[in-house]
């Protein structure tokens, strides 16, 4: 959803206070922004605190970090839209800690967003390349400057081995529905010895339908895991969806097709069209 004028004005004057889980305005508006803001704030899971010692709009969860994503994307996530949610800085730091990101490794970020991972990717060394659908968002990331390159599109239209080379890391938040159709094209922009972690709706780890339980098995083949995330974990910015994270190791072969097996078949193929 995205911010009124009148109401982003408000929220990035630098004169609001917006820290740990509370939003204050200490200046006078015109009834109908407060309004509107009241609104807003309301949408995104705020209450009023009229007490003389508050008097700001409370949430329920830390809001600090995650606010400086939706002001600058100028827009935010309702209680009442399944659209963009954004990775809480929180579990940023926990994607970024377990996919073990050093300096010069080559990360692919598939779903960009408005740049919550990438800005900690390139924060410790990694070279970024990001994907996003929305081009606002897209021009965003462009501007931030984390990302070696910035594609504006779909990333499960983009070929694989148009890459001359895999990706070192591949650190993704997609979206919630259709996630695991991401998760496994991003494989195939994986090296053999990458390594792939992954926020995934938590029904992946009990869905019953062919694709989610063929992948359950090859990520267990080759030595992944997939845990689930705290209740909550994405409360900061939203929405209550129970959440897990995905980890797939680096590995050769097996079930799980990466860019180097990719790149492998051509060749396999160019010999039996010689053959033939």
């Amino acid at each position: 959803m995205r911010f009124p004028t009148d109401v982003l004005a408000v929220l990035t004057d630098p004169r609001t206070v917006i820290s740990g889980d509370l939003v204050r305005v200490p200046f006078e508006l015109d009834r109908v922004v407060y309004e509107q803001l009241n609104t807003v704030l309301k949408e995104m899971g705020g209450r009023w605190d009229g007490r003389k010692a508050v008097r700001a709009h409370v949430f329920p969860h830390r809001i600090e970090e995650d606010f400086r994503q939706f002001l600058t994307a100028g827009e935010y996530p309702t209680r009442y839209e399944q659209g963009w949610f954004p990775t809480p800085h929180q579990l940023v730091m926990q994607v970024c800690d377990l996919a073990g990101i050093c300096a010069g490794m080559t990360v692919l970020e598939p779903s960009a967003g408005a740049g919550a991972l990438t800005a900690e990717l390139a924060r410790r060394g990694g070279v970024v390349d990001s994907v996003e659908l929305d081009a606002n968002r897209a021009a965003l990331l462009r501007k931030q400057g984390d990302s070696r390159r910035v594609i504006a599109g779909d990333f499960l239209s983009l070929d694989p081995l148009d890459y001359a080379e895999g990706f070192d890391r591949i650190v993704m938040n997609p979206p919630f529905t259709g996630g695991l159709d991401h998760i496994r094209h991003a494989i195939g922009f994986m090296k053999d010895d990458g390594i792939l972690v992954s926020v995934m709706s938590a029904g992946l780890m009990w869905w019953s339908d062919k694709a989610s339980a063929e992948f359950r098995a090859a990520v267990e083949e080759v030595g992944g895991e997939i845990e689930p995330l705290p209740e909550g974990s994405f409360a900061a910015v939203g929405t209550d969806a129970r959440t897990c994270l995905v980890y797939v190791p680096g590995y050769a072969g097996g079930p799980l097709r990466t860019h180097d097996w990719l790149q492998r078949q051509p060749k396999q193929l160019d010999l039996f069209d010689m053959v033939a």
